[in-house]
């Protein structure tokens, strides 16, 4: 069993559990996302900091049909952009975000997250799956 949080089977697990052990499993790591702050100082750690945590736990909301939850992960990461910085899981924030919102039914907050993440894709390969999956997910909101 793959250590590491994968889609597979039924749904998403981690270590082939469900996608409510993820979510209280991660319920820890809340208070250390924002980052650490340096010993005397009020300046952070650059990269100390990580919203892996808030991705994964988006996921799982996700996979368990808790789209409200979800987008407020997804949020997070979008509304910190200082932590994440360059990490992957900025760009990929919005694709999910998209994905939460279609799960609720609200079209426009979908479509315009699908929009922001294939504008920062533009240039990408095309034939990148994640990218070909989010523009067909994004022609079903039309």
């Amino acid at each position: 069993m793959p250590t590491n949080p994968t889609l597979q089977g039924k749904g998403f697990r981690i270590r082939g559990g469900p996608p409510t052990n993820a979510i209280d499993l991660l319920q820890t790591a809340i208070p250390y996302e924002s980052g650490t702050p340096i010993e005397g100082g009020s300046e952070y750690l650059l990269g100390a900091g990580s919203l892996y945590s808030a991705y994964v736990r988006g996921l799982a909301y996700l996979a368990s049909h808790q789209s409200a939850q979800a987008a407020a992960e997804f949020e997070k990461i979008l509304t910190h952009r200082g932590i994440v910085l360059c990490d992957p899981i900025g760009a990929l924030a919005h694709l999910q975000s998209g994905r939460a919102y279609a799960l609720s039914g609200d079209k426009v907050k979908a479509r315009s997250a699908y929009q922001d993440f294939l504008t920062l894709w533009k240039d990408a390969d095309p034939d990148i799956p994640i990218l070909k999956k989010a523009k067909a997910e994004y022609a079903r909101l039309e």
